[in-house]
């Protein structure tokens, strides 16, 4: 039983908001909670450059979900992701992907064809992102690289690729999320021009 607490960017730097949030997780740790993860709520505004693209890689559309699927199941290898990371506590990666797709992904109504996968230039996939529209903003709804694809700098432009789809469609802000501890993730929105206007600390009932 998740709960979640939105807070300022730089709460611990301030004596005041510092002290405030730790005593609302205070109060929730007697109820029997625990930090579940704190993450980066990020937010891409026009007029920021848009980041450019390597020319590293092609970009083209899932050839249906089963593939989306099949790249789904396969970035949950090591992922840094603390959702996913204790989804596969519960379920099979299979499971895990599943439910993420049909409980998130297969819901939002903005185009499908502004989903991209990632591919070399024989066609060999690197990752993916998906683009779209929640019921509050244009958002990266989810962005991987594949675990033997991870190192070589291709985040920046599969994240380059999804953001250059909003902002071309007018999106008044691009929003997206990651974890805190996901350094590698959090990076590439920073080098993308996102800002983190936000944080978000999630507490956990076992």
């Amino acid at each position: 039983m998740p709960a979640a607490d939105r807070i300022p960017p730089d709460w611990r730097d301030g004596a005041a908001t510092g002290r405030a949030v730790q005593e609302r997780m205070t109060i929730l740790e007697r109820t029997g909670a625990r930090l579940f993860v704190e993450r980066l709520r990020l937010e891409w505004r026009p007029g920021t450059l848009l980041p450019e693209l390597s020319g590293r890689l092609a970009f083209r559309t899932p050839h249906d979900s089963a593939e989306l699927l099949g790249l789904m199941v396969s970035v949950l290898d090591g992922t840094l992701d603390a959702h996913g990371r204790d989804d596969l506590t519960r379920m099979s990666p299979h499971q895990a992907a599943s439910h993420h797709y049909e409980d998130e992904l297969a819901r939002y109504t903005s185009p499908r064809d502004w989903w991209r996968v990632a591919t070399l230039p024989g066609g060999e996939p690197v990752g993916f992102v998906i683009p779209a529209y929640n019921a509050y903003n244009p958002i990266i709804a989810y962005i991987a690289v594949l675990p033997e694809h991870r190192g070589n700098g291709y985040i920046d432009d599969i994240l380059a690729e999804g953001t250059r789809i909003l902002a071309t469609e007018n999106a008044p802000r691009i929003r997206a999320s990651t974890d805190l501890g996901n350094t590698p993730m959090a990076d590439a929105f920073q080098r993308a021009g996102y800002v983190n206007f936000e944080r978000e600390i999630n507490m956990t009932w076992d």
